[in-house]
């Protein structure tokens, strides 16, 4: 190999010399959202340490502390916290902070994998929360406060609840009535709000957890607001839980040479959420009022719409108006230099730009490319051989069959995907985006799973973890004993 090649840096190089256009995280744009032009043209010139003056996240007293104050006094909290490891180090450090080893937890079943990932690092013993199932969008929505309820009579001594508002798809369901019912039944409320941290910034989107009661909410910074990636946001909130516990945990799992950059983006970021004003508020909804209507007119495809007019405005999520998948229009609309942020069996999802009064984004040019990549579909509902299927998971409360010790004590093996029905899951099978495990090691393989599974790998969806889904196969537990036990 040629040491002097570079293949990451150059295939960034080539992809930025093309006008391809952000429907995407993060949420800065390709910094079109970044108003310091000092900021832009010299970004590593701002790539410091813990020099004088500069003070240190791990041990705040300054010019840190106070960037995190402003941060808690704009979303109302006790104490807000700068994350440089993104999202997945607040889930870490939130859970192992508040669960123990052996407790058992409620956890919404559609949670991104560092949610199970701590669960699993904790020990902690979850019961799954499945969501209800949106029939018109396919995708499962959000727990409902009736399967809430039916799981605290049945596990009166759970008192941890880990949700998951908005979904990746922007719906927030019965949050507040959520909370509500958790706490009044004693029990803390842990809210990864990943793709919510604009939330607070205009009375436009949904109530956010940390506006709704949560005890500790994390959110990405950087999916929505003009901080760069990795950049997140944990607030403390809650009478309930001990927050020494929490930073221990922070300084435990945040790198030890957080980026200044980073760190500097998400004060912008603070900045830039605390001071959207009215104005703004009718400017981006004119903005995406003009792409959703924009959108409408393209005979070859639906926008789909919120249940009740609750949701993510900056979420549009569109399907064909045949029977093809969503990875399939991901394609299309990529050849013609518009990325999306997702695709599913059924469905593209747009991350609209937060934009400010009188911010010009390429919207028209991005309706111009978004007709010509569909304009060889048929519009008259022909179906096609691509078609996707989306698979119901049915709504119920699911305890592993094996915890994460018994785990550790059983051999596994591989087997066919067909004959896995009814085996005990030993890997982690993550659809990618959105990073939401479809399998998790102890759980049960259902049929549902496997229809899901096999349509997924059909259809064109990536994976993380494990290559022999691929082959058609899934790795399962053996009633035989390891070797290593």
């Amino acid at each position: 190999m040629m040491q002097t090649n570079t293949p990451l840096y150059t295939r960034l190089s080539r992809f930025q010399e093309k006008k391809n256009i952000s429907f995407h995280v993060p949420g800065h744009k390709n910094g079109l959202l970044l108003s310091q032009q000092a900021w832009k043209e010299n970004l590593l010139s701002y790539d410091l340490t813990e020099l004088t003056d500069l003070d240190d996240l791990h041990a705040p007293t300054d010019v840190i502390l106070h960037a995190e104050e402003l941060l808690a006094e704009l979303y109302g909290t006790k104490n807000s916290y700068f994350l440089v490891n993104g999202s997945t180090v607040g889930n870490l450090a939130m859970i192992l902070g508040t669960v123990h080893e052996g407790q058992q937890v409620f956890v919404q079943r559609n949670s991104h994998k560092s949610i199970m990932n701590a669960i699993k690092l904790s020990k902690a013993k979850p019961i799954l929360l499945n969501p209800e199932y949106d029939v018109e969008w396919e995708v499962p929505s959000t727990i409902s406060t009736d399967i809430l309820e039916r799981a605290i009579k049945l596990y009166p001594d759970v008192k941890v609840l880990i949700l998951t508002s908005p979904n990746y798809y922007g719906m927030v369901g019965e949050l507040a009535k959520l909370i509500q019912l958790a706490h009044n039944n004693k029990i803390i409320v842990l809210v990864d709000e990943a793709h919510g941290a604009h939330f607070i910034g205009s009375n436009y989107f949904p109530i956010s957890a940390v506006e709704a009661g949560a005890d500790v909410v994390v959110q990405s910074a950087h999916k929505t607001l003009p901080a760069l990636t990795m950049g997140s946001y944990l607030h403390f909130n809650s009478d309930l839980i001990e927050k020494e516990s929490i930073e221990g945990y922070l300084s435990i799992l945040q790198s030890s040479s957080p980026s200044y950059p980073i760190m500097a983006s998400l004060d912008i970021a603070r900045s830039y959420i605390a001071t959207f004003n009215r104005e703004d508020e009718e400017y981006l909804k004119i903005q995406i009022s003009g792409f959703r209507k924009e959108l409408s007119k393209i005979k070859q495809i639906k926008v789909l719409r919120y249940k009740d007019g609750v949701g993510d405005p900056l979420k549009i999520t569109i399907q064909s108006t045949y029977s093809s998948n969503g990875f399939s229009l991901q394609k299309m609309l990529e050849s013609e230099g518009v990325y999306t942020e997702l695709a599913d069996a059924k469905n593209i999802l747009f991350i609209f730009p937060l934009l400010k009064s009188g911010m010009h984004y390429p919207i028209e040019e991005a309706i111009k490319r978004i007709k010509k990549a569909f304009i060889k579909l048929p519009n008259d509902n022909h179906v096609l051989e691509d078609k996707g299927v989306s698979i119901n998971i049915d709504t119920n409360i699911v305890e592993l069959k094996l915890n994460d010790g018994e785990q550790s004590l059983r051999e596994k093996k591989y087997v066919l995907v067909d004959e896995a029905v009814h085996g005990i899951s030993a890997e982690t099978v993550i659809p990618y985006p959105p990073g939401i495990p479809l399998l998790i090691p102890g759980e049960e393989i259902t049929l549902d799973h496997i229809k899901q599974l096999k349509n997924l790998v059909q259809v064109g969806a990536k994976f993380q973890g494990d290559t022999f889904v691929y082959k058609g196969m899934l790795a399962i537990y053996t009633d035989k004993e390891s070797r290593r036990s």
